[in-house]
Order: structure tokens, then sequence, then C-alpha cells
């Protein structure tokens, strides 16, 4: 019975940890502008393979994450920075994205004859889950938070409530992606739009955050290395 509070807590950590980091309320308009060009059949099926993609991704973040930018030599704050960049050039081309029109459909450059190619980067890395959630998914496993580490090859509870809540994750990105075109037939083409446009600059904003943690991150390193000469 010991297990199931672990198992819990495991679960709520994790999930509460990577929710407003992935954001998918903020990224179905987002996924809905990049992937008009695309048949109601091919939309579903990018959703269903970016939720899939998503689990597989934070899960391995998890896993080896931290033994990965080991082995490469890359620091926390390296990360944030590299994706940090990545994101803000994203969330400004979305920003400055001319508005589409009927007879524009494939402004976004993804239609259903390349859509399998671009189901894994953009719109899983970095658009849903991007440098900030992979960070965080290390950070974890790492024991950055609540000063304990997640022993995912130790603690058989912990493992089942983190599986369960990269599962529950990749299934409210699923349905909100999938269902994304409720958006545009409630508001409209105009409504979309400036929803879209929002949500772009929030995307641009946390590629911000992201970027100026990784600085605080290696300004923390250099003035812990100068204080300890």
């Amino acid at each position: 019975m010991e297990m199931i509070p672990v198992a819990f807590g495991s679960f709520i950590a994790v999930f509460t940890a990577l929710f407003p980091v992935i954001n998918p309320l903020g990224d179905g308009p987002i996924f809905l502008n990049m992937v008009q060009g695309c048949s109601k059949e091919v939309k579903n099926r990018l959703a269903l393979s970016v939720s899939i993609y998503c689990f597989i991704l934070l899960l391995t973040s998890m896993l080896i994450g931290t033994q990965l930018l080991m082995f490469f030599g890359i620091s926390l704050p390296a990360l944030k920075l590299a994706g940090g960049a990545v994101v803000i050039g994203m969330g400004w081309g979305l920003l400055n994205q001319k508005s589409s029109s009927k007879g524009d459909d494939d402004s976004a450059g993804i239609t259903d004859a390349n859509a399998s190619s671009n189901a894994f980067f953009p719109l899983t890395l970095p658009l849903t889950a991007g440098p900030g959630s992979i960070a965080t998914s290390i950070s974890l496993v790492a024991g950055y938070q609540d000063g304990r580490s997640l022993d995912l090859f130790k603690e058989m509870p912990a493992v089942v409530g983190t599986v369960l809540a990269l599962f529950a994750l990749s299934l409210v990105i699923y349905v909100i992606y999938r269902e994304s075109s409720l958006i545009q037939r409630v508001l409209g083409p105009a409504g979309t739009n400036a929803i879209m446009r929002l949500f772009a600059f929030i995307l641009l904003a946390i590629g911000v955050q992201i970027f100026i943690g990784g600085v605080q991150g290696f300004s923390t390193e250099v003035f812990s290395s100068l204080h300890a000469h």
C-alpha cells in the first residue's frame, strides 16, 4: 500500500511541473495555424503522432537526459540558451507570419504531402515538448526540485507514477490538438488569428525566459568558480 502514495506523488509532481511548461492549451491555436494546409484526417494523424513523440521525448529525457548531457559535456544552462534561442526564433516567425486566406492554405508550409516529415520537428520539438519541458524533465530526475532525486531505475512506484503522468500529458495534447479546429469554428478566422498571435507572443516570451534562465545559470557557475578561487 505504500507504493500508491509514492506513485501518486510522482504523478502529481511530474504532471504539475510539465503541464504549464508544455502549455497545450496555448499551443493548440498555433498547431492549428501551422497545419491549416492539411486535411482533417492528416491533422488528426499529426495530433496522434505529436502526442506519441512527446511521450517518448520526455521519457527519454528523464531516463538518459542527464547522462547524455554529461557525455557531450553540455550543461543545463547551455541547453536552456540553445533551446531558448530556438523558441525565440519560432515565436518571432509565427508572430510576424502573414495572415492566411482560403487561397493560401499552404502558407504554414505543412501540407498532406510533407506532414509526416514535420511531425517531430517543428510540431513536437520545439512547439510542444520544447527545451523548457526537456530541461524540466531532466531537472526532476536530477533532483533540482525539492532537494530529492527521483531515481527512475530504483523506485518502481516513482516509475509508474511518472509514466502515468507522461501518458496523461500526451493524452491531453492529443485531445486538444485533435479538437483544435473547434477553436476556428467558434472564433472564426479573425478570432483564431488573434488568438494565434497572442500565444505566439507568449511563446516568444517563454523563449526569452528560457534564454534568461540559461544566462543566469552560467552567471551562477562563473560566480561560484570565482568564489572558489
